[in-house]
């Protein structure tokens, strides 16, 4: 069953690249998952320029940032996509969270107000994906509420998806339960930070591709 569920998902991915012209392909996922440094690692790579800035405090990327016509390239064939990076998906957003990292209550409840602007534009985006990357932190238990409302959501819009686990140099990394979570979806180990694996993804998101 799981077999024919993959397959399904692969020969959709495959008609809908040759099909459309403009792909947009989202990274989403819950906050300091590293999309966006996932983002700045394909961006480096095949632009030569970051997509975005990077922080340990959650919901950094607050807006849709936005990078078109990037062309990656894999066992002989290429993939031309615009690249969506995506504010943290959360289902609760404290300003006191905020708090915590020496920000004045004033500008933590700033943060905190953009940041859940951020989220309803992140779900409101989903109409206009064509494929989305989840990044999970592979060190952190994977069936968690946000992680269950953003597969749920894909679902819902029949979106193809690949799962990253990312941060797998680190030692409490654990792909076995992102795999046993999320068994109908394909998964790939990375690390974004360091490119561990890095190739692995993009021959991955090539052959789903056709």
């Amino acid at each position: 069953m799981l077999g024919a569920i993959k397959k399904f998902f692969g020969k959709f991915f495959n008609k809908l690249f040759k099909k459309k012209k403009k792909v947009k392909l989202g990274l989403y996922g819950p906050p300091n998952g590293g999309k966006t440094t996932l983002a700045n690692r394909i961006c480096q790579d095949w632009l030569g320029e970051d997509m975005g800035s990077v922080s340990n405090v959650a919901h950094e990327t607050r807006e849709i940032q936005i990078k078109e016509q990037v062309t990656i390239k894999a066992k002989g064939k290429e993939l031309t996509f615009n690249l969506v990076d995506t504010p943290g998906i959360a289902t609760k957003i404290d300003y006191e969270e905020f708090l915590k990292h020496g920000m004045k209550e004033k500008e933590a409840k700033g943060r905190a107000k953009e940041a859940t602007k951020g989220v309803i534009d992140a779900i409101k985006w989903l109409d206009d994906m064509d494929t989305v990357i989840v990044v999970l932190d592979s060190t952190k238990d994977p069936y968690s509420q946000v992680n269950i409302t953003i597969i749920g959501n894909l679902q819902a819009r029949n979106i193809p998806v690949l799962l990253v686990a990312n941060k797998v140099d680190l030692k409490k990394s654990n792909m076995d339960r992102i795999k046993a979570a999320f068994p109908q979806y394909k998964i790939v180990g990375i690390s974004a930070r360091y490119g561990n694996n890095i190739e692995g993804f993009y021959d991955t998101l090539i052959s789903m591709a056709g």
